[in-house]
């Protein structure tokens, strides 16, 4: 698709239905996080999210510039035009929303979040109220990390814009200003009163060797924090909890991703149809 500037962006959109479910990855990652599984026996094997949620709804997701598709070896994706980094959470937004539009998807959107994604269709939402059908949170990212984390907080924010992998030294590779982001987000306007989930893992992190083993405990230990804080953004949040899986859900364990989205998208449209109607509390796996 090409956007107002003249860049191309990669869009893959399937299936059919309202609204339209949006899949945002998390930082570095491209679209392709939503086409791969990691599953392991006795999980069965499964469709992968995107094709999952394709079996019931219309979902699109979207390279943006400088994420790493998962071939071999890894990449820079280069399905969608290069841009000067780092990025600002807000030009993230942008583009998001000029994507959908040049894709010709009309809202409103349920928007899917994994990770840093979580911040982006988070601001979305505050930005787009109107296009914004629900948000399920995929062991999201979150401006309570911060002060969660204290005097944590620069190493961390070091570590998740260069993790350490080979493709980092690209100039193109994504990097984003956090702190801007957390100040887009905690000075953004209210979250609309939408259908939300939360989805957070329950296994530590894959992170790549060298990696201080102090930093990350802190930040093991502060992730529950982060989520709690996802729920209380609205009421009646189902807190979905993907057992044996580390951060990519997505990989681990499509099926719960699939079905979890699949509740907010059913809570959506009944919103849709009866907007003085409540979300009822309970949810899989529900706490």
């Amino acid at each position: 698709m090409t956007l107002p500037d003249g860049r191309t962006v990669h869009v893959d959109c399937r299936g059919r239905g309202s609204p339209t479910v949006v899949l945002e990855s998390g930082i570095h990652d491209s679209s392709d996080v939503w086409s791969l599984t990691r599953t392991e026996p006795p999980v069965p094997a499964s469709p992968a999210t995107l094709p999952g949620i394709a079996r019931g709804a219309r979902v699109c997701t979207y390279d943006r510039p400088g994420t790493i598709r998962y071939t071999t070896p890894p990449t820079l994706t280069d399905r969608s035009s290069p841009v000067a980094m780092p990025r600002s959470l807000p030009a993230l937004v942008t583009e998001l929303d000029q994507t959908l539009t040049a894709a010709g998807e009309k809202g409103p959107y349920l928007l899917v979040g994994h990770s840093f994604g979580g911040m982006i269709t988070r601001l979305y939402a505050q930005t787009h109220p109107e296009r914004t059908a629900g948000l399920v949170f995929v062991d999201a990212f979150g401006p309570e990390i911060r002060d969660a984390l204290g005097s944590d907080w620069p190493a961390y924010a070091r570590l998740v814009n260069r993790p350490g992998v080979a493709v980092e030294k690209d100039p193109g590779f994504e990097t984003i200003d956090l702190d801007g982001a957390m100040a887009a987000v905690e000075n953004g306007p209210r979250l609309p009163s939408v259908p939300m989930a939360v989805i957070s893992k329950t296994e530590p992190f894959e992170v790549a060797p060298g990696t201080p083993t102090a930093l990350m405990n802190a930040v093991e230990a502060a992730w529950p924090r982060l989520q709690d804080g996802l729920v209380a953004l609205g009421p009646n949040t189902p807190h979905v909890l993907a057992t044996g899986s580390d951060h990519y859900v997505q990989l681990h364990d499509p099926d719960l991703v699939t079905s979890t989205v699949d509740l907010v998208l059913n809570r959506a449209r009944e919103m849709r149809t009866d907007p003085s109607g409540g979300t009822p509390p309970d949810g899989p796996a529900a706490r």
